[in-house]
């Protein structure tokens, strides 16, 4: 193999391992759409504090014929929430999709946000090395040396994103190697098929509490992969490394001092309320499977790159979730009620915080934050109260008969 065939090997590895990895994949970057979930209510003297979360929902506005409902996440009612689903093209660096959502107080005392996720690649060859220096780069994909999770918090996520606030404390997530078990032996195969020599996985995690000058904290969750990939190079007869990271969950909560026990609650319940819609992750992950066989194609020499082709990929990976749009009930949702295997990273991710309780209403299981006591529910998938005291009752506080009790189950 020749240095400019290895060239172009290695960046479709990088390339390839960012559209399995990721949780959504492909084209330009969308405009935010806004959501008013409306006036949080406030409780009576008598009652203890209660916080109602409702369920927003963000679409992918470009990627189908008309908007599709992409993902949702329970948010505190009357925060604003932001969120869009990021397409970056077949053929431009980095191709595949991603995701960005916000969410904050009238106030802006208490902010989440769920950052796209980032990948840099690196490599052994001084030469490839030189040539991808020289490539575009983006916020979201560049080239760099690989870095654990701690070691990206410190070096490039606090000091640039954040605005380099003080690191107070680092734990490590020593369940990250299961979070990404999955996807990672699916890229293993997939690569060795295409002739690597090797691919190992270097993953972790971190959960940080932060501090700003201007004295707001912050929980930041991290988790970054490293794919390890062991090439041939048939020019000099010896092998190249190629090394692809990833910070594939990028999260941070920010809140007022002194507020930490209450802010890891409501990340938990934000966190595990993660779902994603199958009638749409389905065709993309379909559309972008087919980008990854031609391109492989065209790596071998068996067929030319047209835009045509990859045209053709599209219409058909769309026109069938079009199709399974239509025939979803969206009033049932039951793809919302079941734990889809796609969302359990999300689930199993924040339980290094606190654990998560199961509760049960007409709608089927939820998981909500563990640490309330009592947890309330429309029976419309849509709303949700959870509170520590045993005398709350919606109807007299809220004058809103609808909402019933939930019953916590066995998980």
């Amino acid at each position: 193999m020749g240095i400019s065939q290895l060239k172009v090997y290695s960046l479709f590895i990088a390339c390839w391992i960012l559209t399995v990895l990721t949780s959504c994949q492909s084209g330009d970057a969308k405009q935010n759409r806004t959501y008013n979930v409306g006036k949080a209510k406030s409780p009576s003297e008598d009652t203890a504090e209660f916080l109602q979360f409702d369920r927003v929902r963000i679409q992918d506005k470009k990627g189908f014929a008309q908007p599709v409902e992409a993902f949702s996440l329970l948010v505190p009612s009357g925060w604003q929430t932001t969120g869009e689903v990021i397409w970056v093209a077949p053929g431009q660096t980095c191709a595949g999709n991603n995701i960005h959502v916000r969410a904050a107080d009238a106030g802006n005392q208490y902010v989440f946000e769920l950052y796209p996720s980032v990948t840099w690649s690196h490599t052994s060859n001084a030469q490839l090395q030189q040539f991808q220096e020289m490539q575009p780069v983006s916020a979201h994909c560049y080239y760099g040396q690989p870095l654990n999770a701690e070691e990206y918090l410190r070096q490039v996520f606090a000091p640039n994103e954040l605005g380099n606030p003080k690191v107070l404390s680092v734990q490590s997530i020593n369940e990250a190697g299961n979070l990404v078990q999955e996807s990672n032996q699916k890229v293993r195969a997939e690569l060795m098929s295409y002739g690597a020599s090797d691919v190992q996985f270097q993953p972790s995690g971190v959960y940080a509490r932060v501090l700003w000058s201007n004295g707001k904290e912050g929980l930041v969750m991290l988790l970054v992969n490293v794919a390890q990939t062991t090439l041939p190079n048939m020019y000099t007869g010896g092998y190249d490394v190629s090394y692809t990271s990833q910070a594939l969950q990028r999260v941070v909560l920010t809140f007022p001092a002194g507020e930490e026990k209450r802010a890891e609650k409501m990340l938990t319940v934000m966190m595990s309320s993660y779902r994603t819609n199958p009638a749409w992750k389905e065709p993309v992950d379909q559309f972008w499977r087919g980008v990854r066989q031609n391109n492989q194609q065209i790596h071998i020499g068996k067929l030319r790159a047209m835009d045509e082709q990859t045209r053709d990929i599209g219409n058909r990976a769309i026109a069938q979730g079009n199709q399974r749009l239509q025939e979803m009930d969206n009033q049932m949702r039951n793809w919302e009620a079941r734990q889809q295997q796609n969302d359990r990273m999300h689930t199993q991710f924040v339980k290094t915080i606190r654990e998560v309780e199961h509760y049960r209403d007409e709608t089927g299981k939820i998981e909500l934050g563990a640490g309330y006591q009592h947890a309330w529910s429309r029976n419309n998938g849509n709303s949700y109260i959870l509170t520590d005291d045993p005398n709350f009752n919606p109807a007299s506080v809220l004058q809103d008969q609808q909402w019933k009790e939930m019953k916590k189950v066995q998980d």
